[in-house]
Parts: structure tokens; C-alpha cells; sequence
């Protein structure tokens, strides 16, 4: 009896020290679909790493950049692991925010991210967080709907041609619009789409001195043809429209044409997610002819807060989640269709891959072919293609973000909304000390 009783309270203290020793990790991640997926698979991760237990919390992108800043701002703790995008990197990491990425373990192969990703979260020679995709922007068409019109999409369109096509394939009373586009406000929605639009078009956000150059008349002709062809063959109810939505509205058969994320090129490939997966062509971003073409480059990162408790178990979860091998864990669960974009030069030399991923090349040229440190067609005195790398563009994009959304929603006019974000970027930006 005694023996027993004796066993019993070995097992009991085992397994109380196993629990003890158990840590938790808080990770806050968006809710796109590769995230999503991500969490399905954490079993392998679980697997080799026993005493690691993992909690989401998963949300919408406004509300996530939102919560993540104030979190890491205010010192709060509450995540163990932030998803963050390119825009946040290099600033936070400036702030002593982050913590830089030294113990990725041995078979990481930092070498084998692309540069044009690896070099936005590089600061002062240190990897301040980890690619879980990367992505440019590019045109995703119905090819049975140009067919039927009689068109032939060039590899690389202007404007007036997706203008003209997008008039050409609407059919209104079959409920499908020539051109979805991010409307819904936020600088990494709407924003995001626009500036990099606006690169296109010959405009800027800044001139040299700092000075806001949103009464300059190429954010005008920017704006005014967005607006213009929006609400000629746009959806209904444009303005509260992101990435999900349109992704939702193109996988449904109700665009013609979406110009949005790379990354979202195998969700509408996928048979199994996407009613038109077998009619999608890809083309570049369109252009103006001005040596500048509307597409951006981002990525959505892995990083860790600096100060963390946790960070030998942070930096597992973010090895194993942005490493090759998990690459070919979703090649191998959801095939190669499904591998995360835009991060590994690896996965771009993958036979496998090249085949089952039609988009592949379109979307790494689009990546290598944006420029962060010349973005816009005249000079300007910052770095970034769809945002500006300073910390006060968060609040004014969004702002700026809620004006143009405005205007698409026919609550104001084109040139009040011009008005409305000349006023207020000058007035932030003096506030904050910038003009010279």
C-alpha cells in the first residue's frame, strides 16, 4: 500500500513539474487564409516541441495592427509571438521593440530568403523578424469573361486598358463587375492599394522638404480615375471592401478583374475554394507609362517583443513557422499550390512548385521589380511603396484612408477629399516636426 502510495505521488510530481514546466505562447496573427492554415498545422509543431502549448489570437487586419502597436507601445506583454508587416520592422526594431532573430537554429537558411524580403526587416545587419509570405501586387482576370469580349490582357496592362476592359466585361443584372479594389479605409487597405496606384500615376505623398502633395493634380487624375471606374463597374458597396471581401466576391464568380495581393493567386487557383479556379489568368500591376507600376511589396512577418520571458520558445514556433520544412509540410497536407509565397528563393527553383503554381513567376517578378528605396516617379525623401516608413503614417494613412474611402462611397466629392488629406497630413506632419 505504501509503495503505491508512493508511486502515486512520483507520477502526481512528474506530472505536476511537467505541467510547471509547459509554456504557453500568445501569438496574435491576421485572419487571411495562410494564418489560418498555419494553426491547422501546429500539431507538427506541438509534436516536436512537447512542452510548448500554443494560443491564438486571430483578427481582422485594422483591429490586429491596432492591437499589436498599443501592446508593444505601451510595453503591455500580452503577445509572445506579433504578426506584423513590413511597414513596422525597421521602425520598431529602431525603437528597441523587437528582439533580433539570432537563434533560428542551424537548418533555418537565412540565405535562402529572397532579398527583396529579407532586406525590409533587416536593420543594422540583423533579421528583426521572419518571413511567413511575401508578396507584390498583380492583375487576376477571368479569362472566359476577356474571351467573350473579344480582349487579350497584355502581361503587363496600362491603365486605360483595365479601364476599358472592366466597362467591357461588367453585366450588372448577372451580378458580375469588371473591377474589384480595395475601398474599405485603413493605410494598410485601401491605402495600400492607392499609393501604390498612385506611384503610377506620377504622384507622391511627400515632395523632398516633407510638404504633402495631395493638392498636386497627379493624386487628382489618381483619385479621380479610382473613383470613376469603381462606380461604373465596381461592386455595389465598394467602400467596405478589403482583401477578404474582394477575395470572397472574385472566388464567387462577380469580378472580372481583381488587382490586389499576390499571395491571393493560389486561393482563387484552388478548385476547392474558388468556382472560377480554372478561368484565372495573371498580368502585372497596370502602369502609366511613366516608369512606375502600381504594385507594391509587403510581407506579413513573424516577430518576437523585445523584453520577452519567452523568447528560446518564441523563437522555435517562429522557425518552425516560416522555415522550408513547413513549406513542404503544406506542400505534402494541401500540396504545392498551397505553399506560402514570396519568401524563399528555394520555392521559386522547386520543379513542383513552378507547375502546380501558374502565378509563380508573375508574382516573383513583381516582387524583384518593386523598388522601396525609389517608388514613386519624381524624388521623394522616404522609403516604402504602398506606405511611407515613418512612424506617423499609421495614423495619417488611415485618416487619409477614411477621406478617399468617402469619396468612393459618394459622401464627398473627389477634390473634398483631396482638400480634407492635404489638411490634415500638413497638420500632423508639422505637429510631428517634419517640414523643412
Amino acid at each position: 500500500m505504501k509503495l503505491k502510495t508512493l508511486l502515486l505521488s512520483a507520477c502526481s510530481a512528474l506530472l505536476f513539474a511537467g505541467i510547471a514546466s509547459a509554456e504557453t505562447l500568445t501569438i496574435a496573427t491576421v485572419n487571411n487564409g495562410d494564418m489560418v492554415r498555419m494553426q491547422k498545422l501546429t500539431d507538427d509543431f506541438k509534436t516536436k516541441n512537447p512542452g510548448i502549448e500554443l494560443q491564438w489570437v486571430t483578427l481582422e487586419e485594422n483591429i490586429l495592427r491596432q492591437k499589436v502597436t498599443t501592446d508593444i507601445a505601451t510595453k503591455g506583454g500580452q503577445y509572445d509571438v506579433l504578426t506584423i508587416g513590413t511597414y513596422e520592422v525597421p521602425i520598431w526594431a529602431k525603437q528597441g521593440w523587437l528582439q533580433p532573430l539570432d537563434n533560428l537554429g542551424a537548418n533555418y537558411d537565412v540565405d535562402d530568403l529572397l532579398p527583396a524580403i529579407r532586406s525590409g526587416l533587416t536593420t543594422d545587419g540583423k533579421l528583426y523578424a521572419a518571413p511567413f509570405y511575401g508578396e507584390s501586387s498583380m492583375v487576376m482576370y477571368r479569362k472566359d469573361l476577356f474571351e467573350k469580349a473579344g480582349l487579350k490582357m497584355p502581361d503587363a496592362p496600362t491603365w486605360d486598358f483595365i479601364a476599358d476592359a472592366a466597362k467591357k466585361i461588367t453585366d450588372k443584372k448577372g451580378e458580375v463587375y469588371g473591377i474589384c479594389l480595395r475601398g474599405k479605409a485603413g493605410w494598410g487597405e485601401n491605402m495600400a492599394f492607392l499609393t501604390a496606384m498612385s506611384n503610377s500615376f506620377g504622384a507622391r505623398w511627400f515632395d523632398e522638404k516633407w510638404a504633402a502633395q495631395f493638392d498636386q493634380p497627379e493624386w487628382k487624375k489618381t483619385l479621380e480615375f479610382y473613383v470613376k471606374m469603381m462606380k461604373e463597374d465596381g461592386p455595389p458597396g465598394a467602400s467596405s471592401n478589403g482583401f477578404n471581401e474582394n477575395l470572397a466576391l472574385f472566388q464567387t464568380g462577380k469580378c472580372g478583374m481583381w488587382i490586389d495581393a499576390t499571395v491571393a493567386a493560389s486561393f482563387v487557383s484552388d478548385p476547392k475554394q474558388s468556382k472560377v479556379a480554372d478561368k484565372v489568368g495573371f498580368a502585372l500591376a497596370p502602369d502609366n507609362g511613366l516608369g512606375k507600376r502600381g504594385n507594391w511589396l509587403w510581407a506579413w512577418n513573424l516577430a518576437i517583443p523585445a523584453g520577452s520571458k519567452k523568447t528560446e520558445a518564441a523563437e522555435k514556433f517562429v522557425a518552425w513557422a516560416t522555415s522550408k520544412e513547413y513549406t513542404n509540410l503544406v506542400a505534402e497536407k494541401e500540396g504545392w499550390l498551397n505553399a506560402p509565397p514570396g519568401t524563399r528563393k528555394s520555392l521559386y527553383a522547386n520543379a513542383d512548385y513552378q507547375k502546380a503554381a501558374p502565378f509563380a513567376k508573375m508574382t516573383l517578378d513583381s516582387i524583384n521589380s518593386a523598388d522601396p528605396t525609389h517608388p514613386t516617379v519624381k524624388p521623394v525623401p522616404y522609403v516604402g511603396v504602398q506606405f511611407v516608413a515613418i512612424p506617423e503614417f499609421q495614423g495619417i494613412g488611415t485618416a487619409v484612408g477614411q477621406q478617399f474611402s468617402a469619396a468612393l462611397a459618394g459622401q464627398v466629392t473627389v477634390d473634398q477629399a483631396l482638400k480634407s488629406a492635404q489638411a490634415l497630413t500638413t497638420r500632423e506632419m508639422k505637429k510631428a516636426g517634419y517640414p523643412k
